[in-house]
């Protein structure tokens, strides 16, 4: 269980790394049809598709399935997990100057991690 509930801060600081504000046409919707990845020392990364609807969906870094919900709290995008269950938990991020560059960040643990957004909807590689 502490596996699948530490996905959820990876994801959503994934999340955040390509969506800076829900309204705004370049925001959030730059990331619909595109991946968004978090990428791990180790060169695994995980991989994550928003909805304009309000979910998500994407792949652990062992390539299980992810789902759950999005929403924006001011200038941060939060993320809840919905598969596999969790403990009922949010977790919000602001979102970086400039997600097609990427950005350096941490995860829920500290491991440091690479988000970055690729178009189209991308199931495999390192990224």
């Amino acid at each position: 269980m502490t596996k699948t509930v530490l996905v959820i801060p990876a994801l959503a600081l994934a999340i955040a790394a390509s969506a800076p504000q829900a309204a705004e046409p370049s925001g959030v919707a730059t990331a619909f049809g595109n991946t968004v990845m978090s990428i791990y020392p180790d060169g695994r990364s995980q991989k994550l598709w928003l909805q304009p609807d309000g979910t998500w969906t994407g792949l652990s870094r062992r390539g299980n399935p992810l789902a759950g919900k999005w929403t924006q709290k001011g200038a941060k995008i939060c993320l809840r997990q919905t598969r596999p269950p969790t403990l009922p938990i949010r977790f919000c991020q602001a979102f970086p100057d400039d997600p097609e560059k990427g950005v350096d960040a941490r995860d829920f643990t500290g491991t440091p991690i690479h988000l970055k957004l690729v178009k189209g909807h991308v199931t495999a590689g390192k990224g």
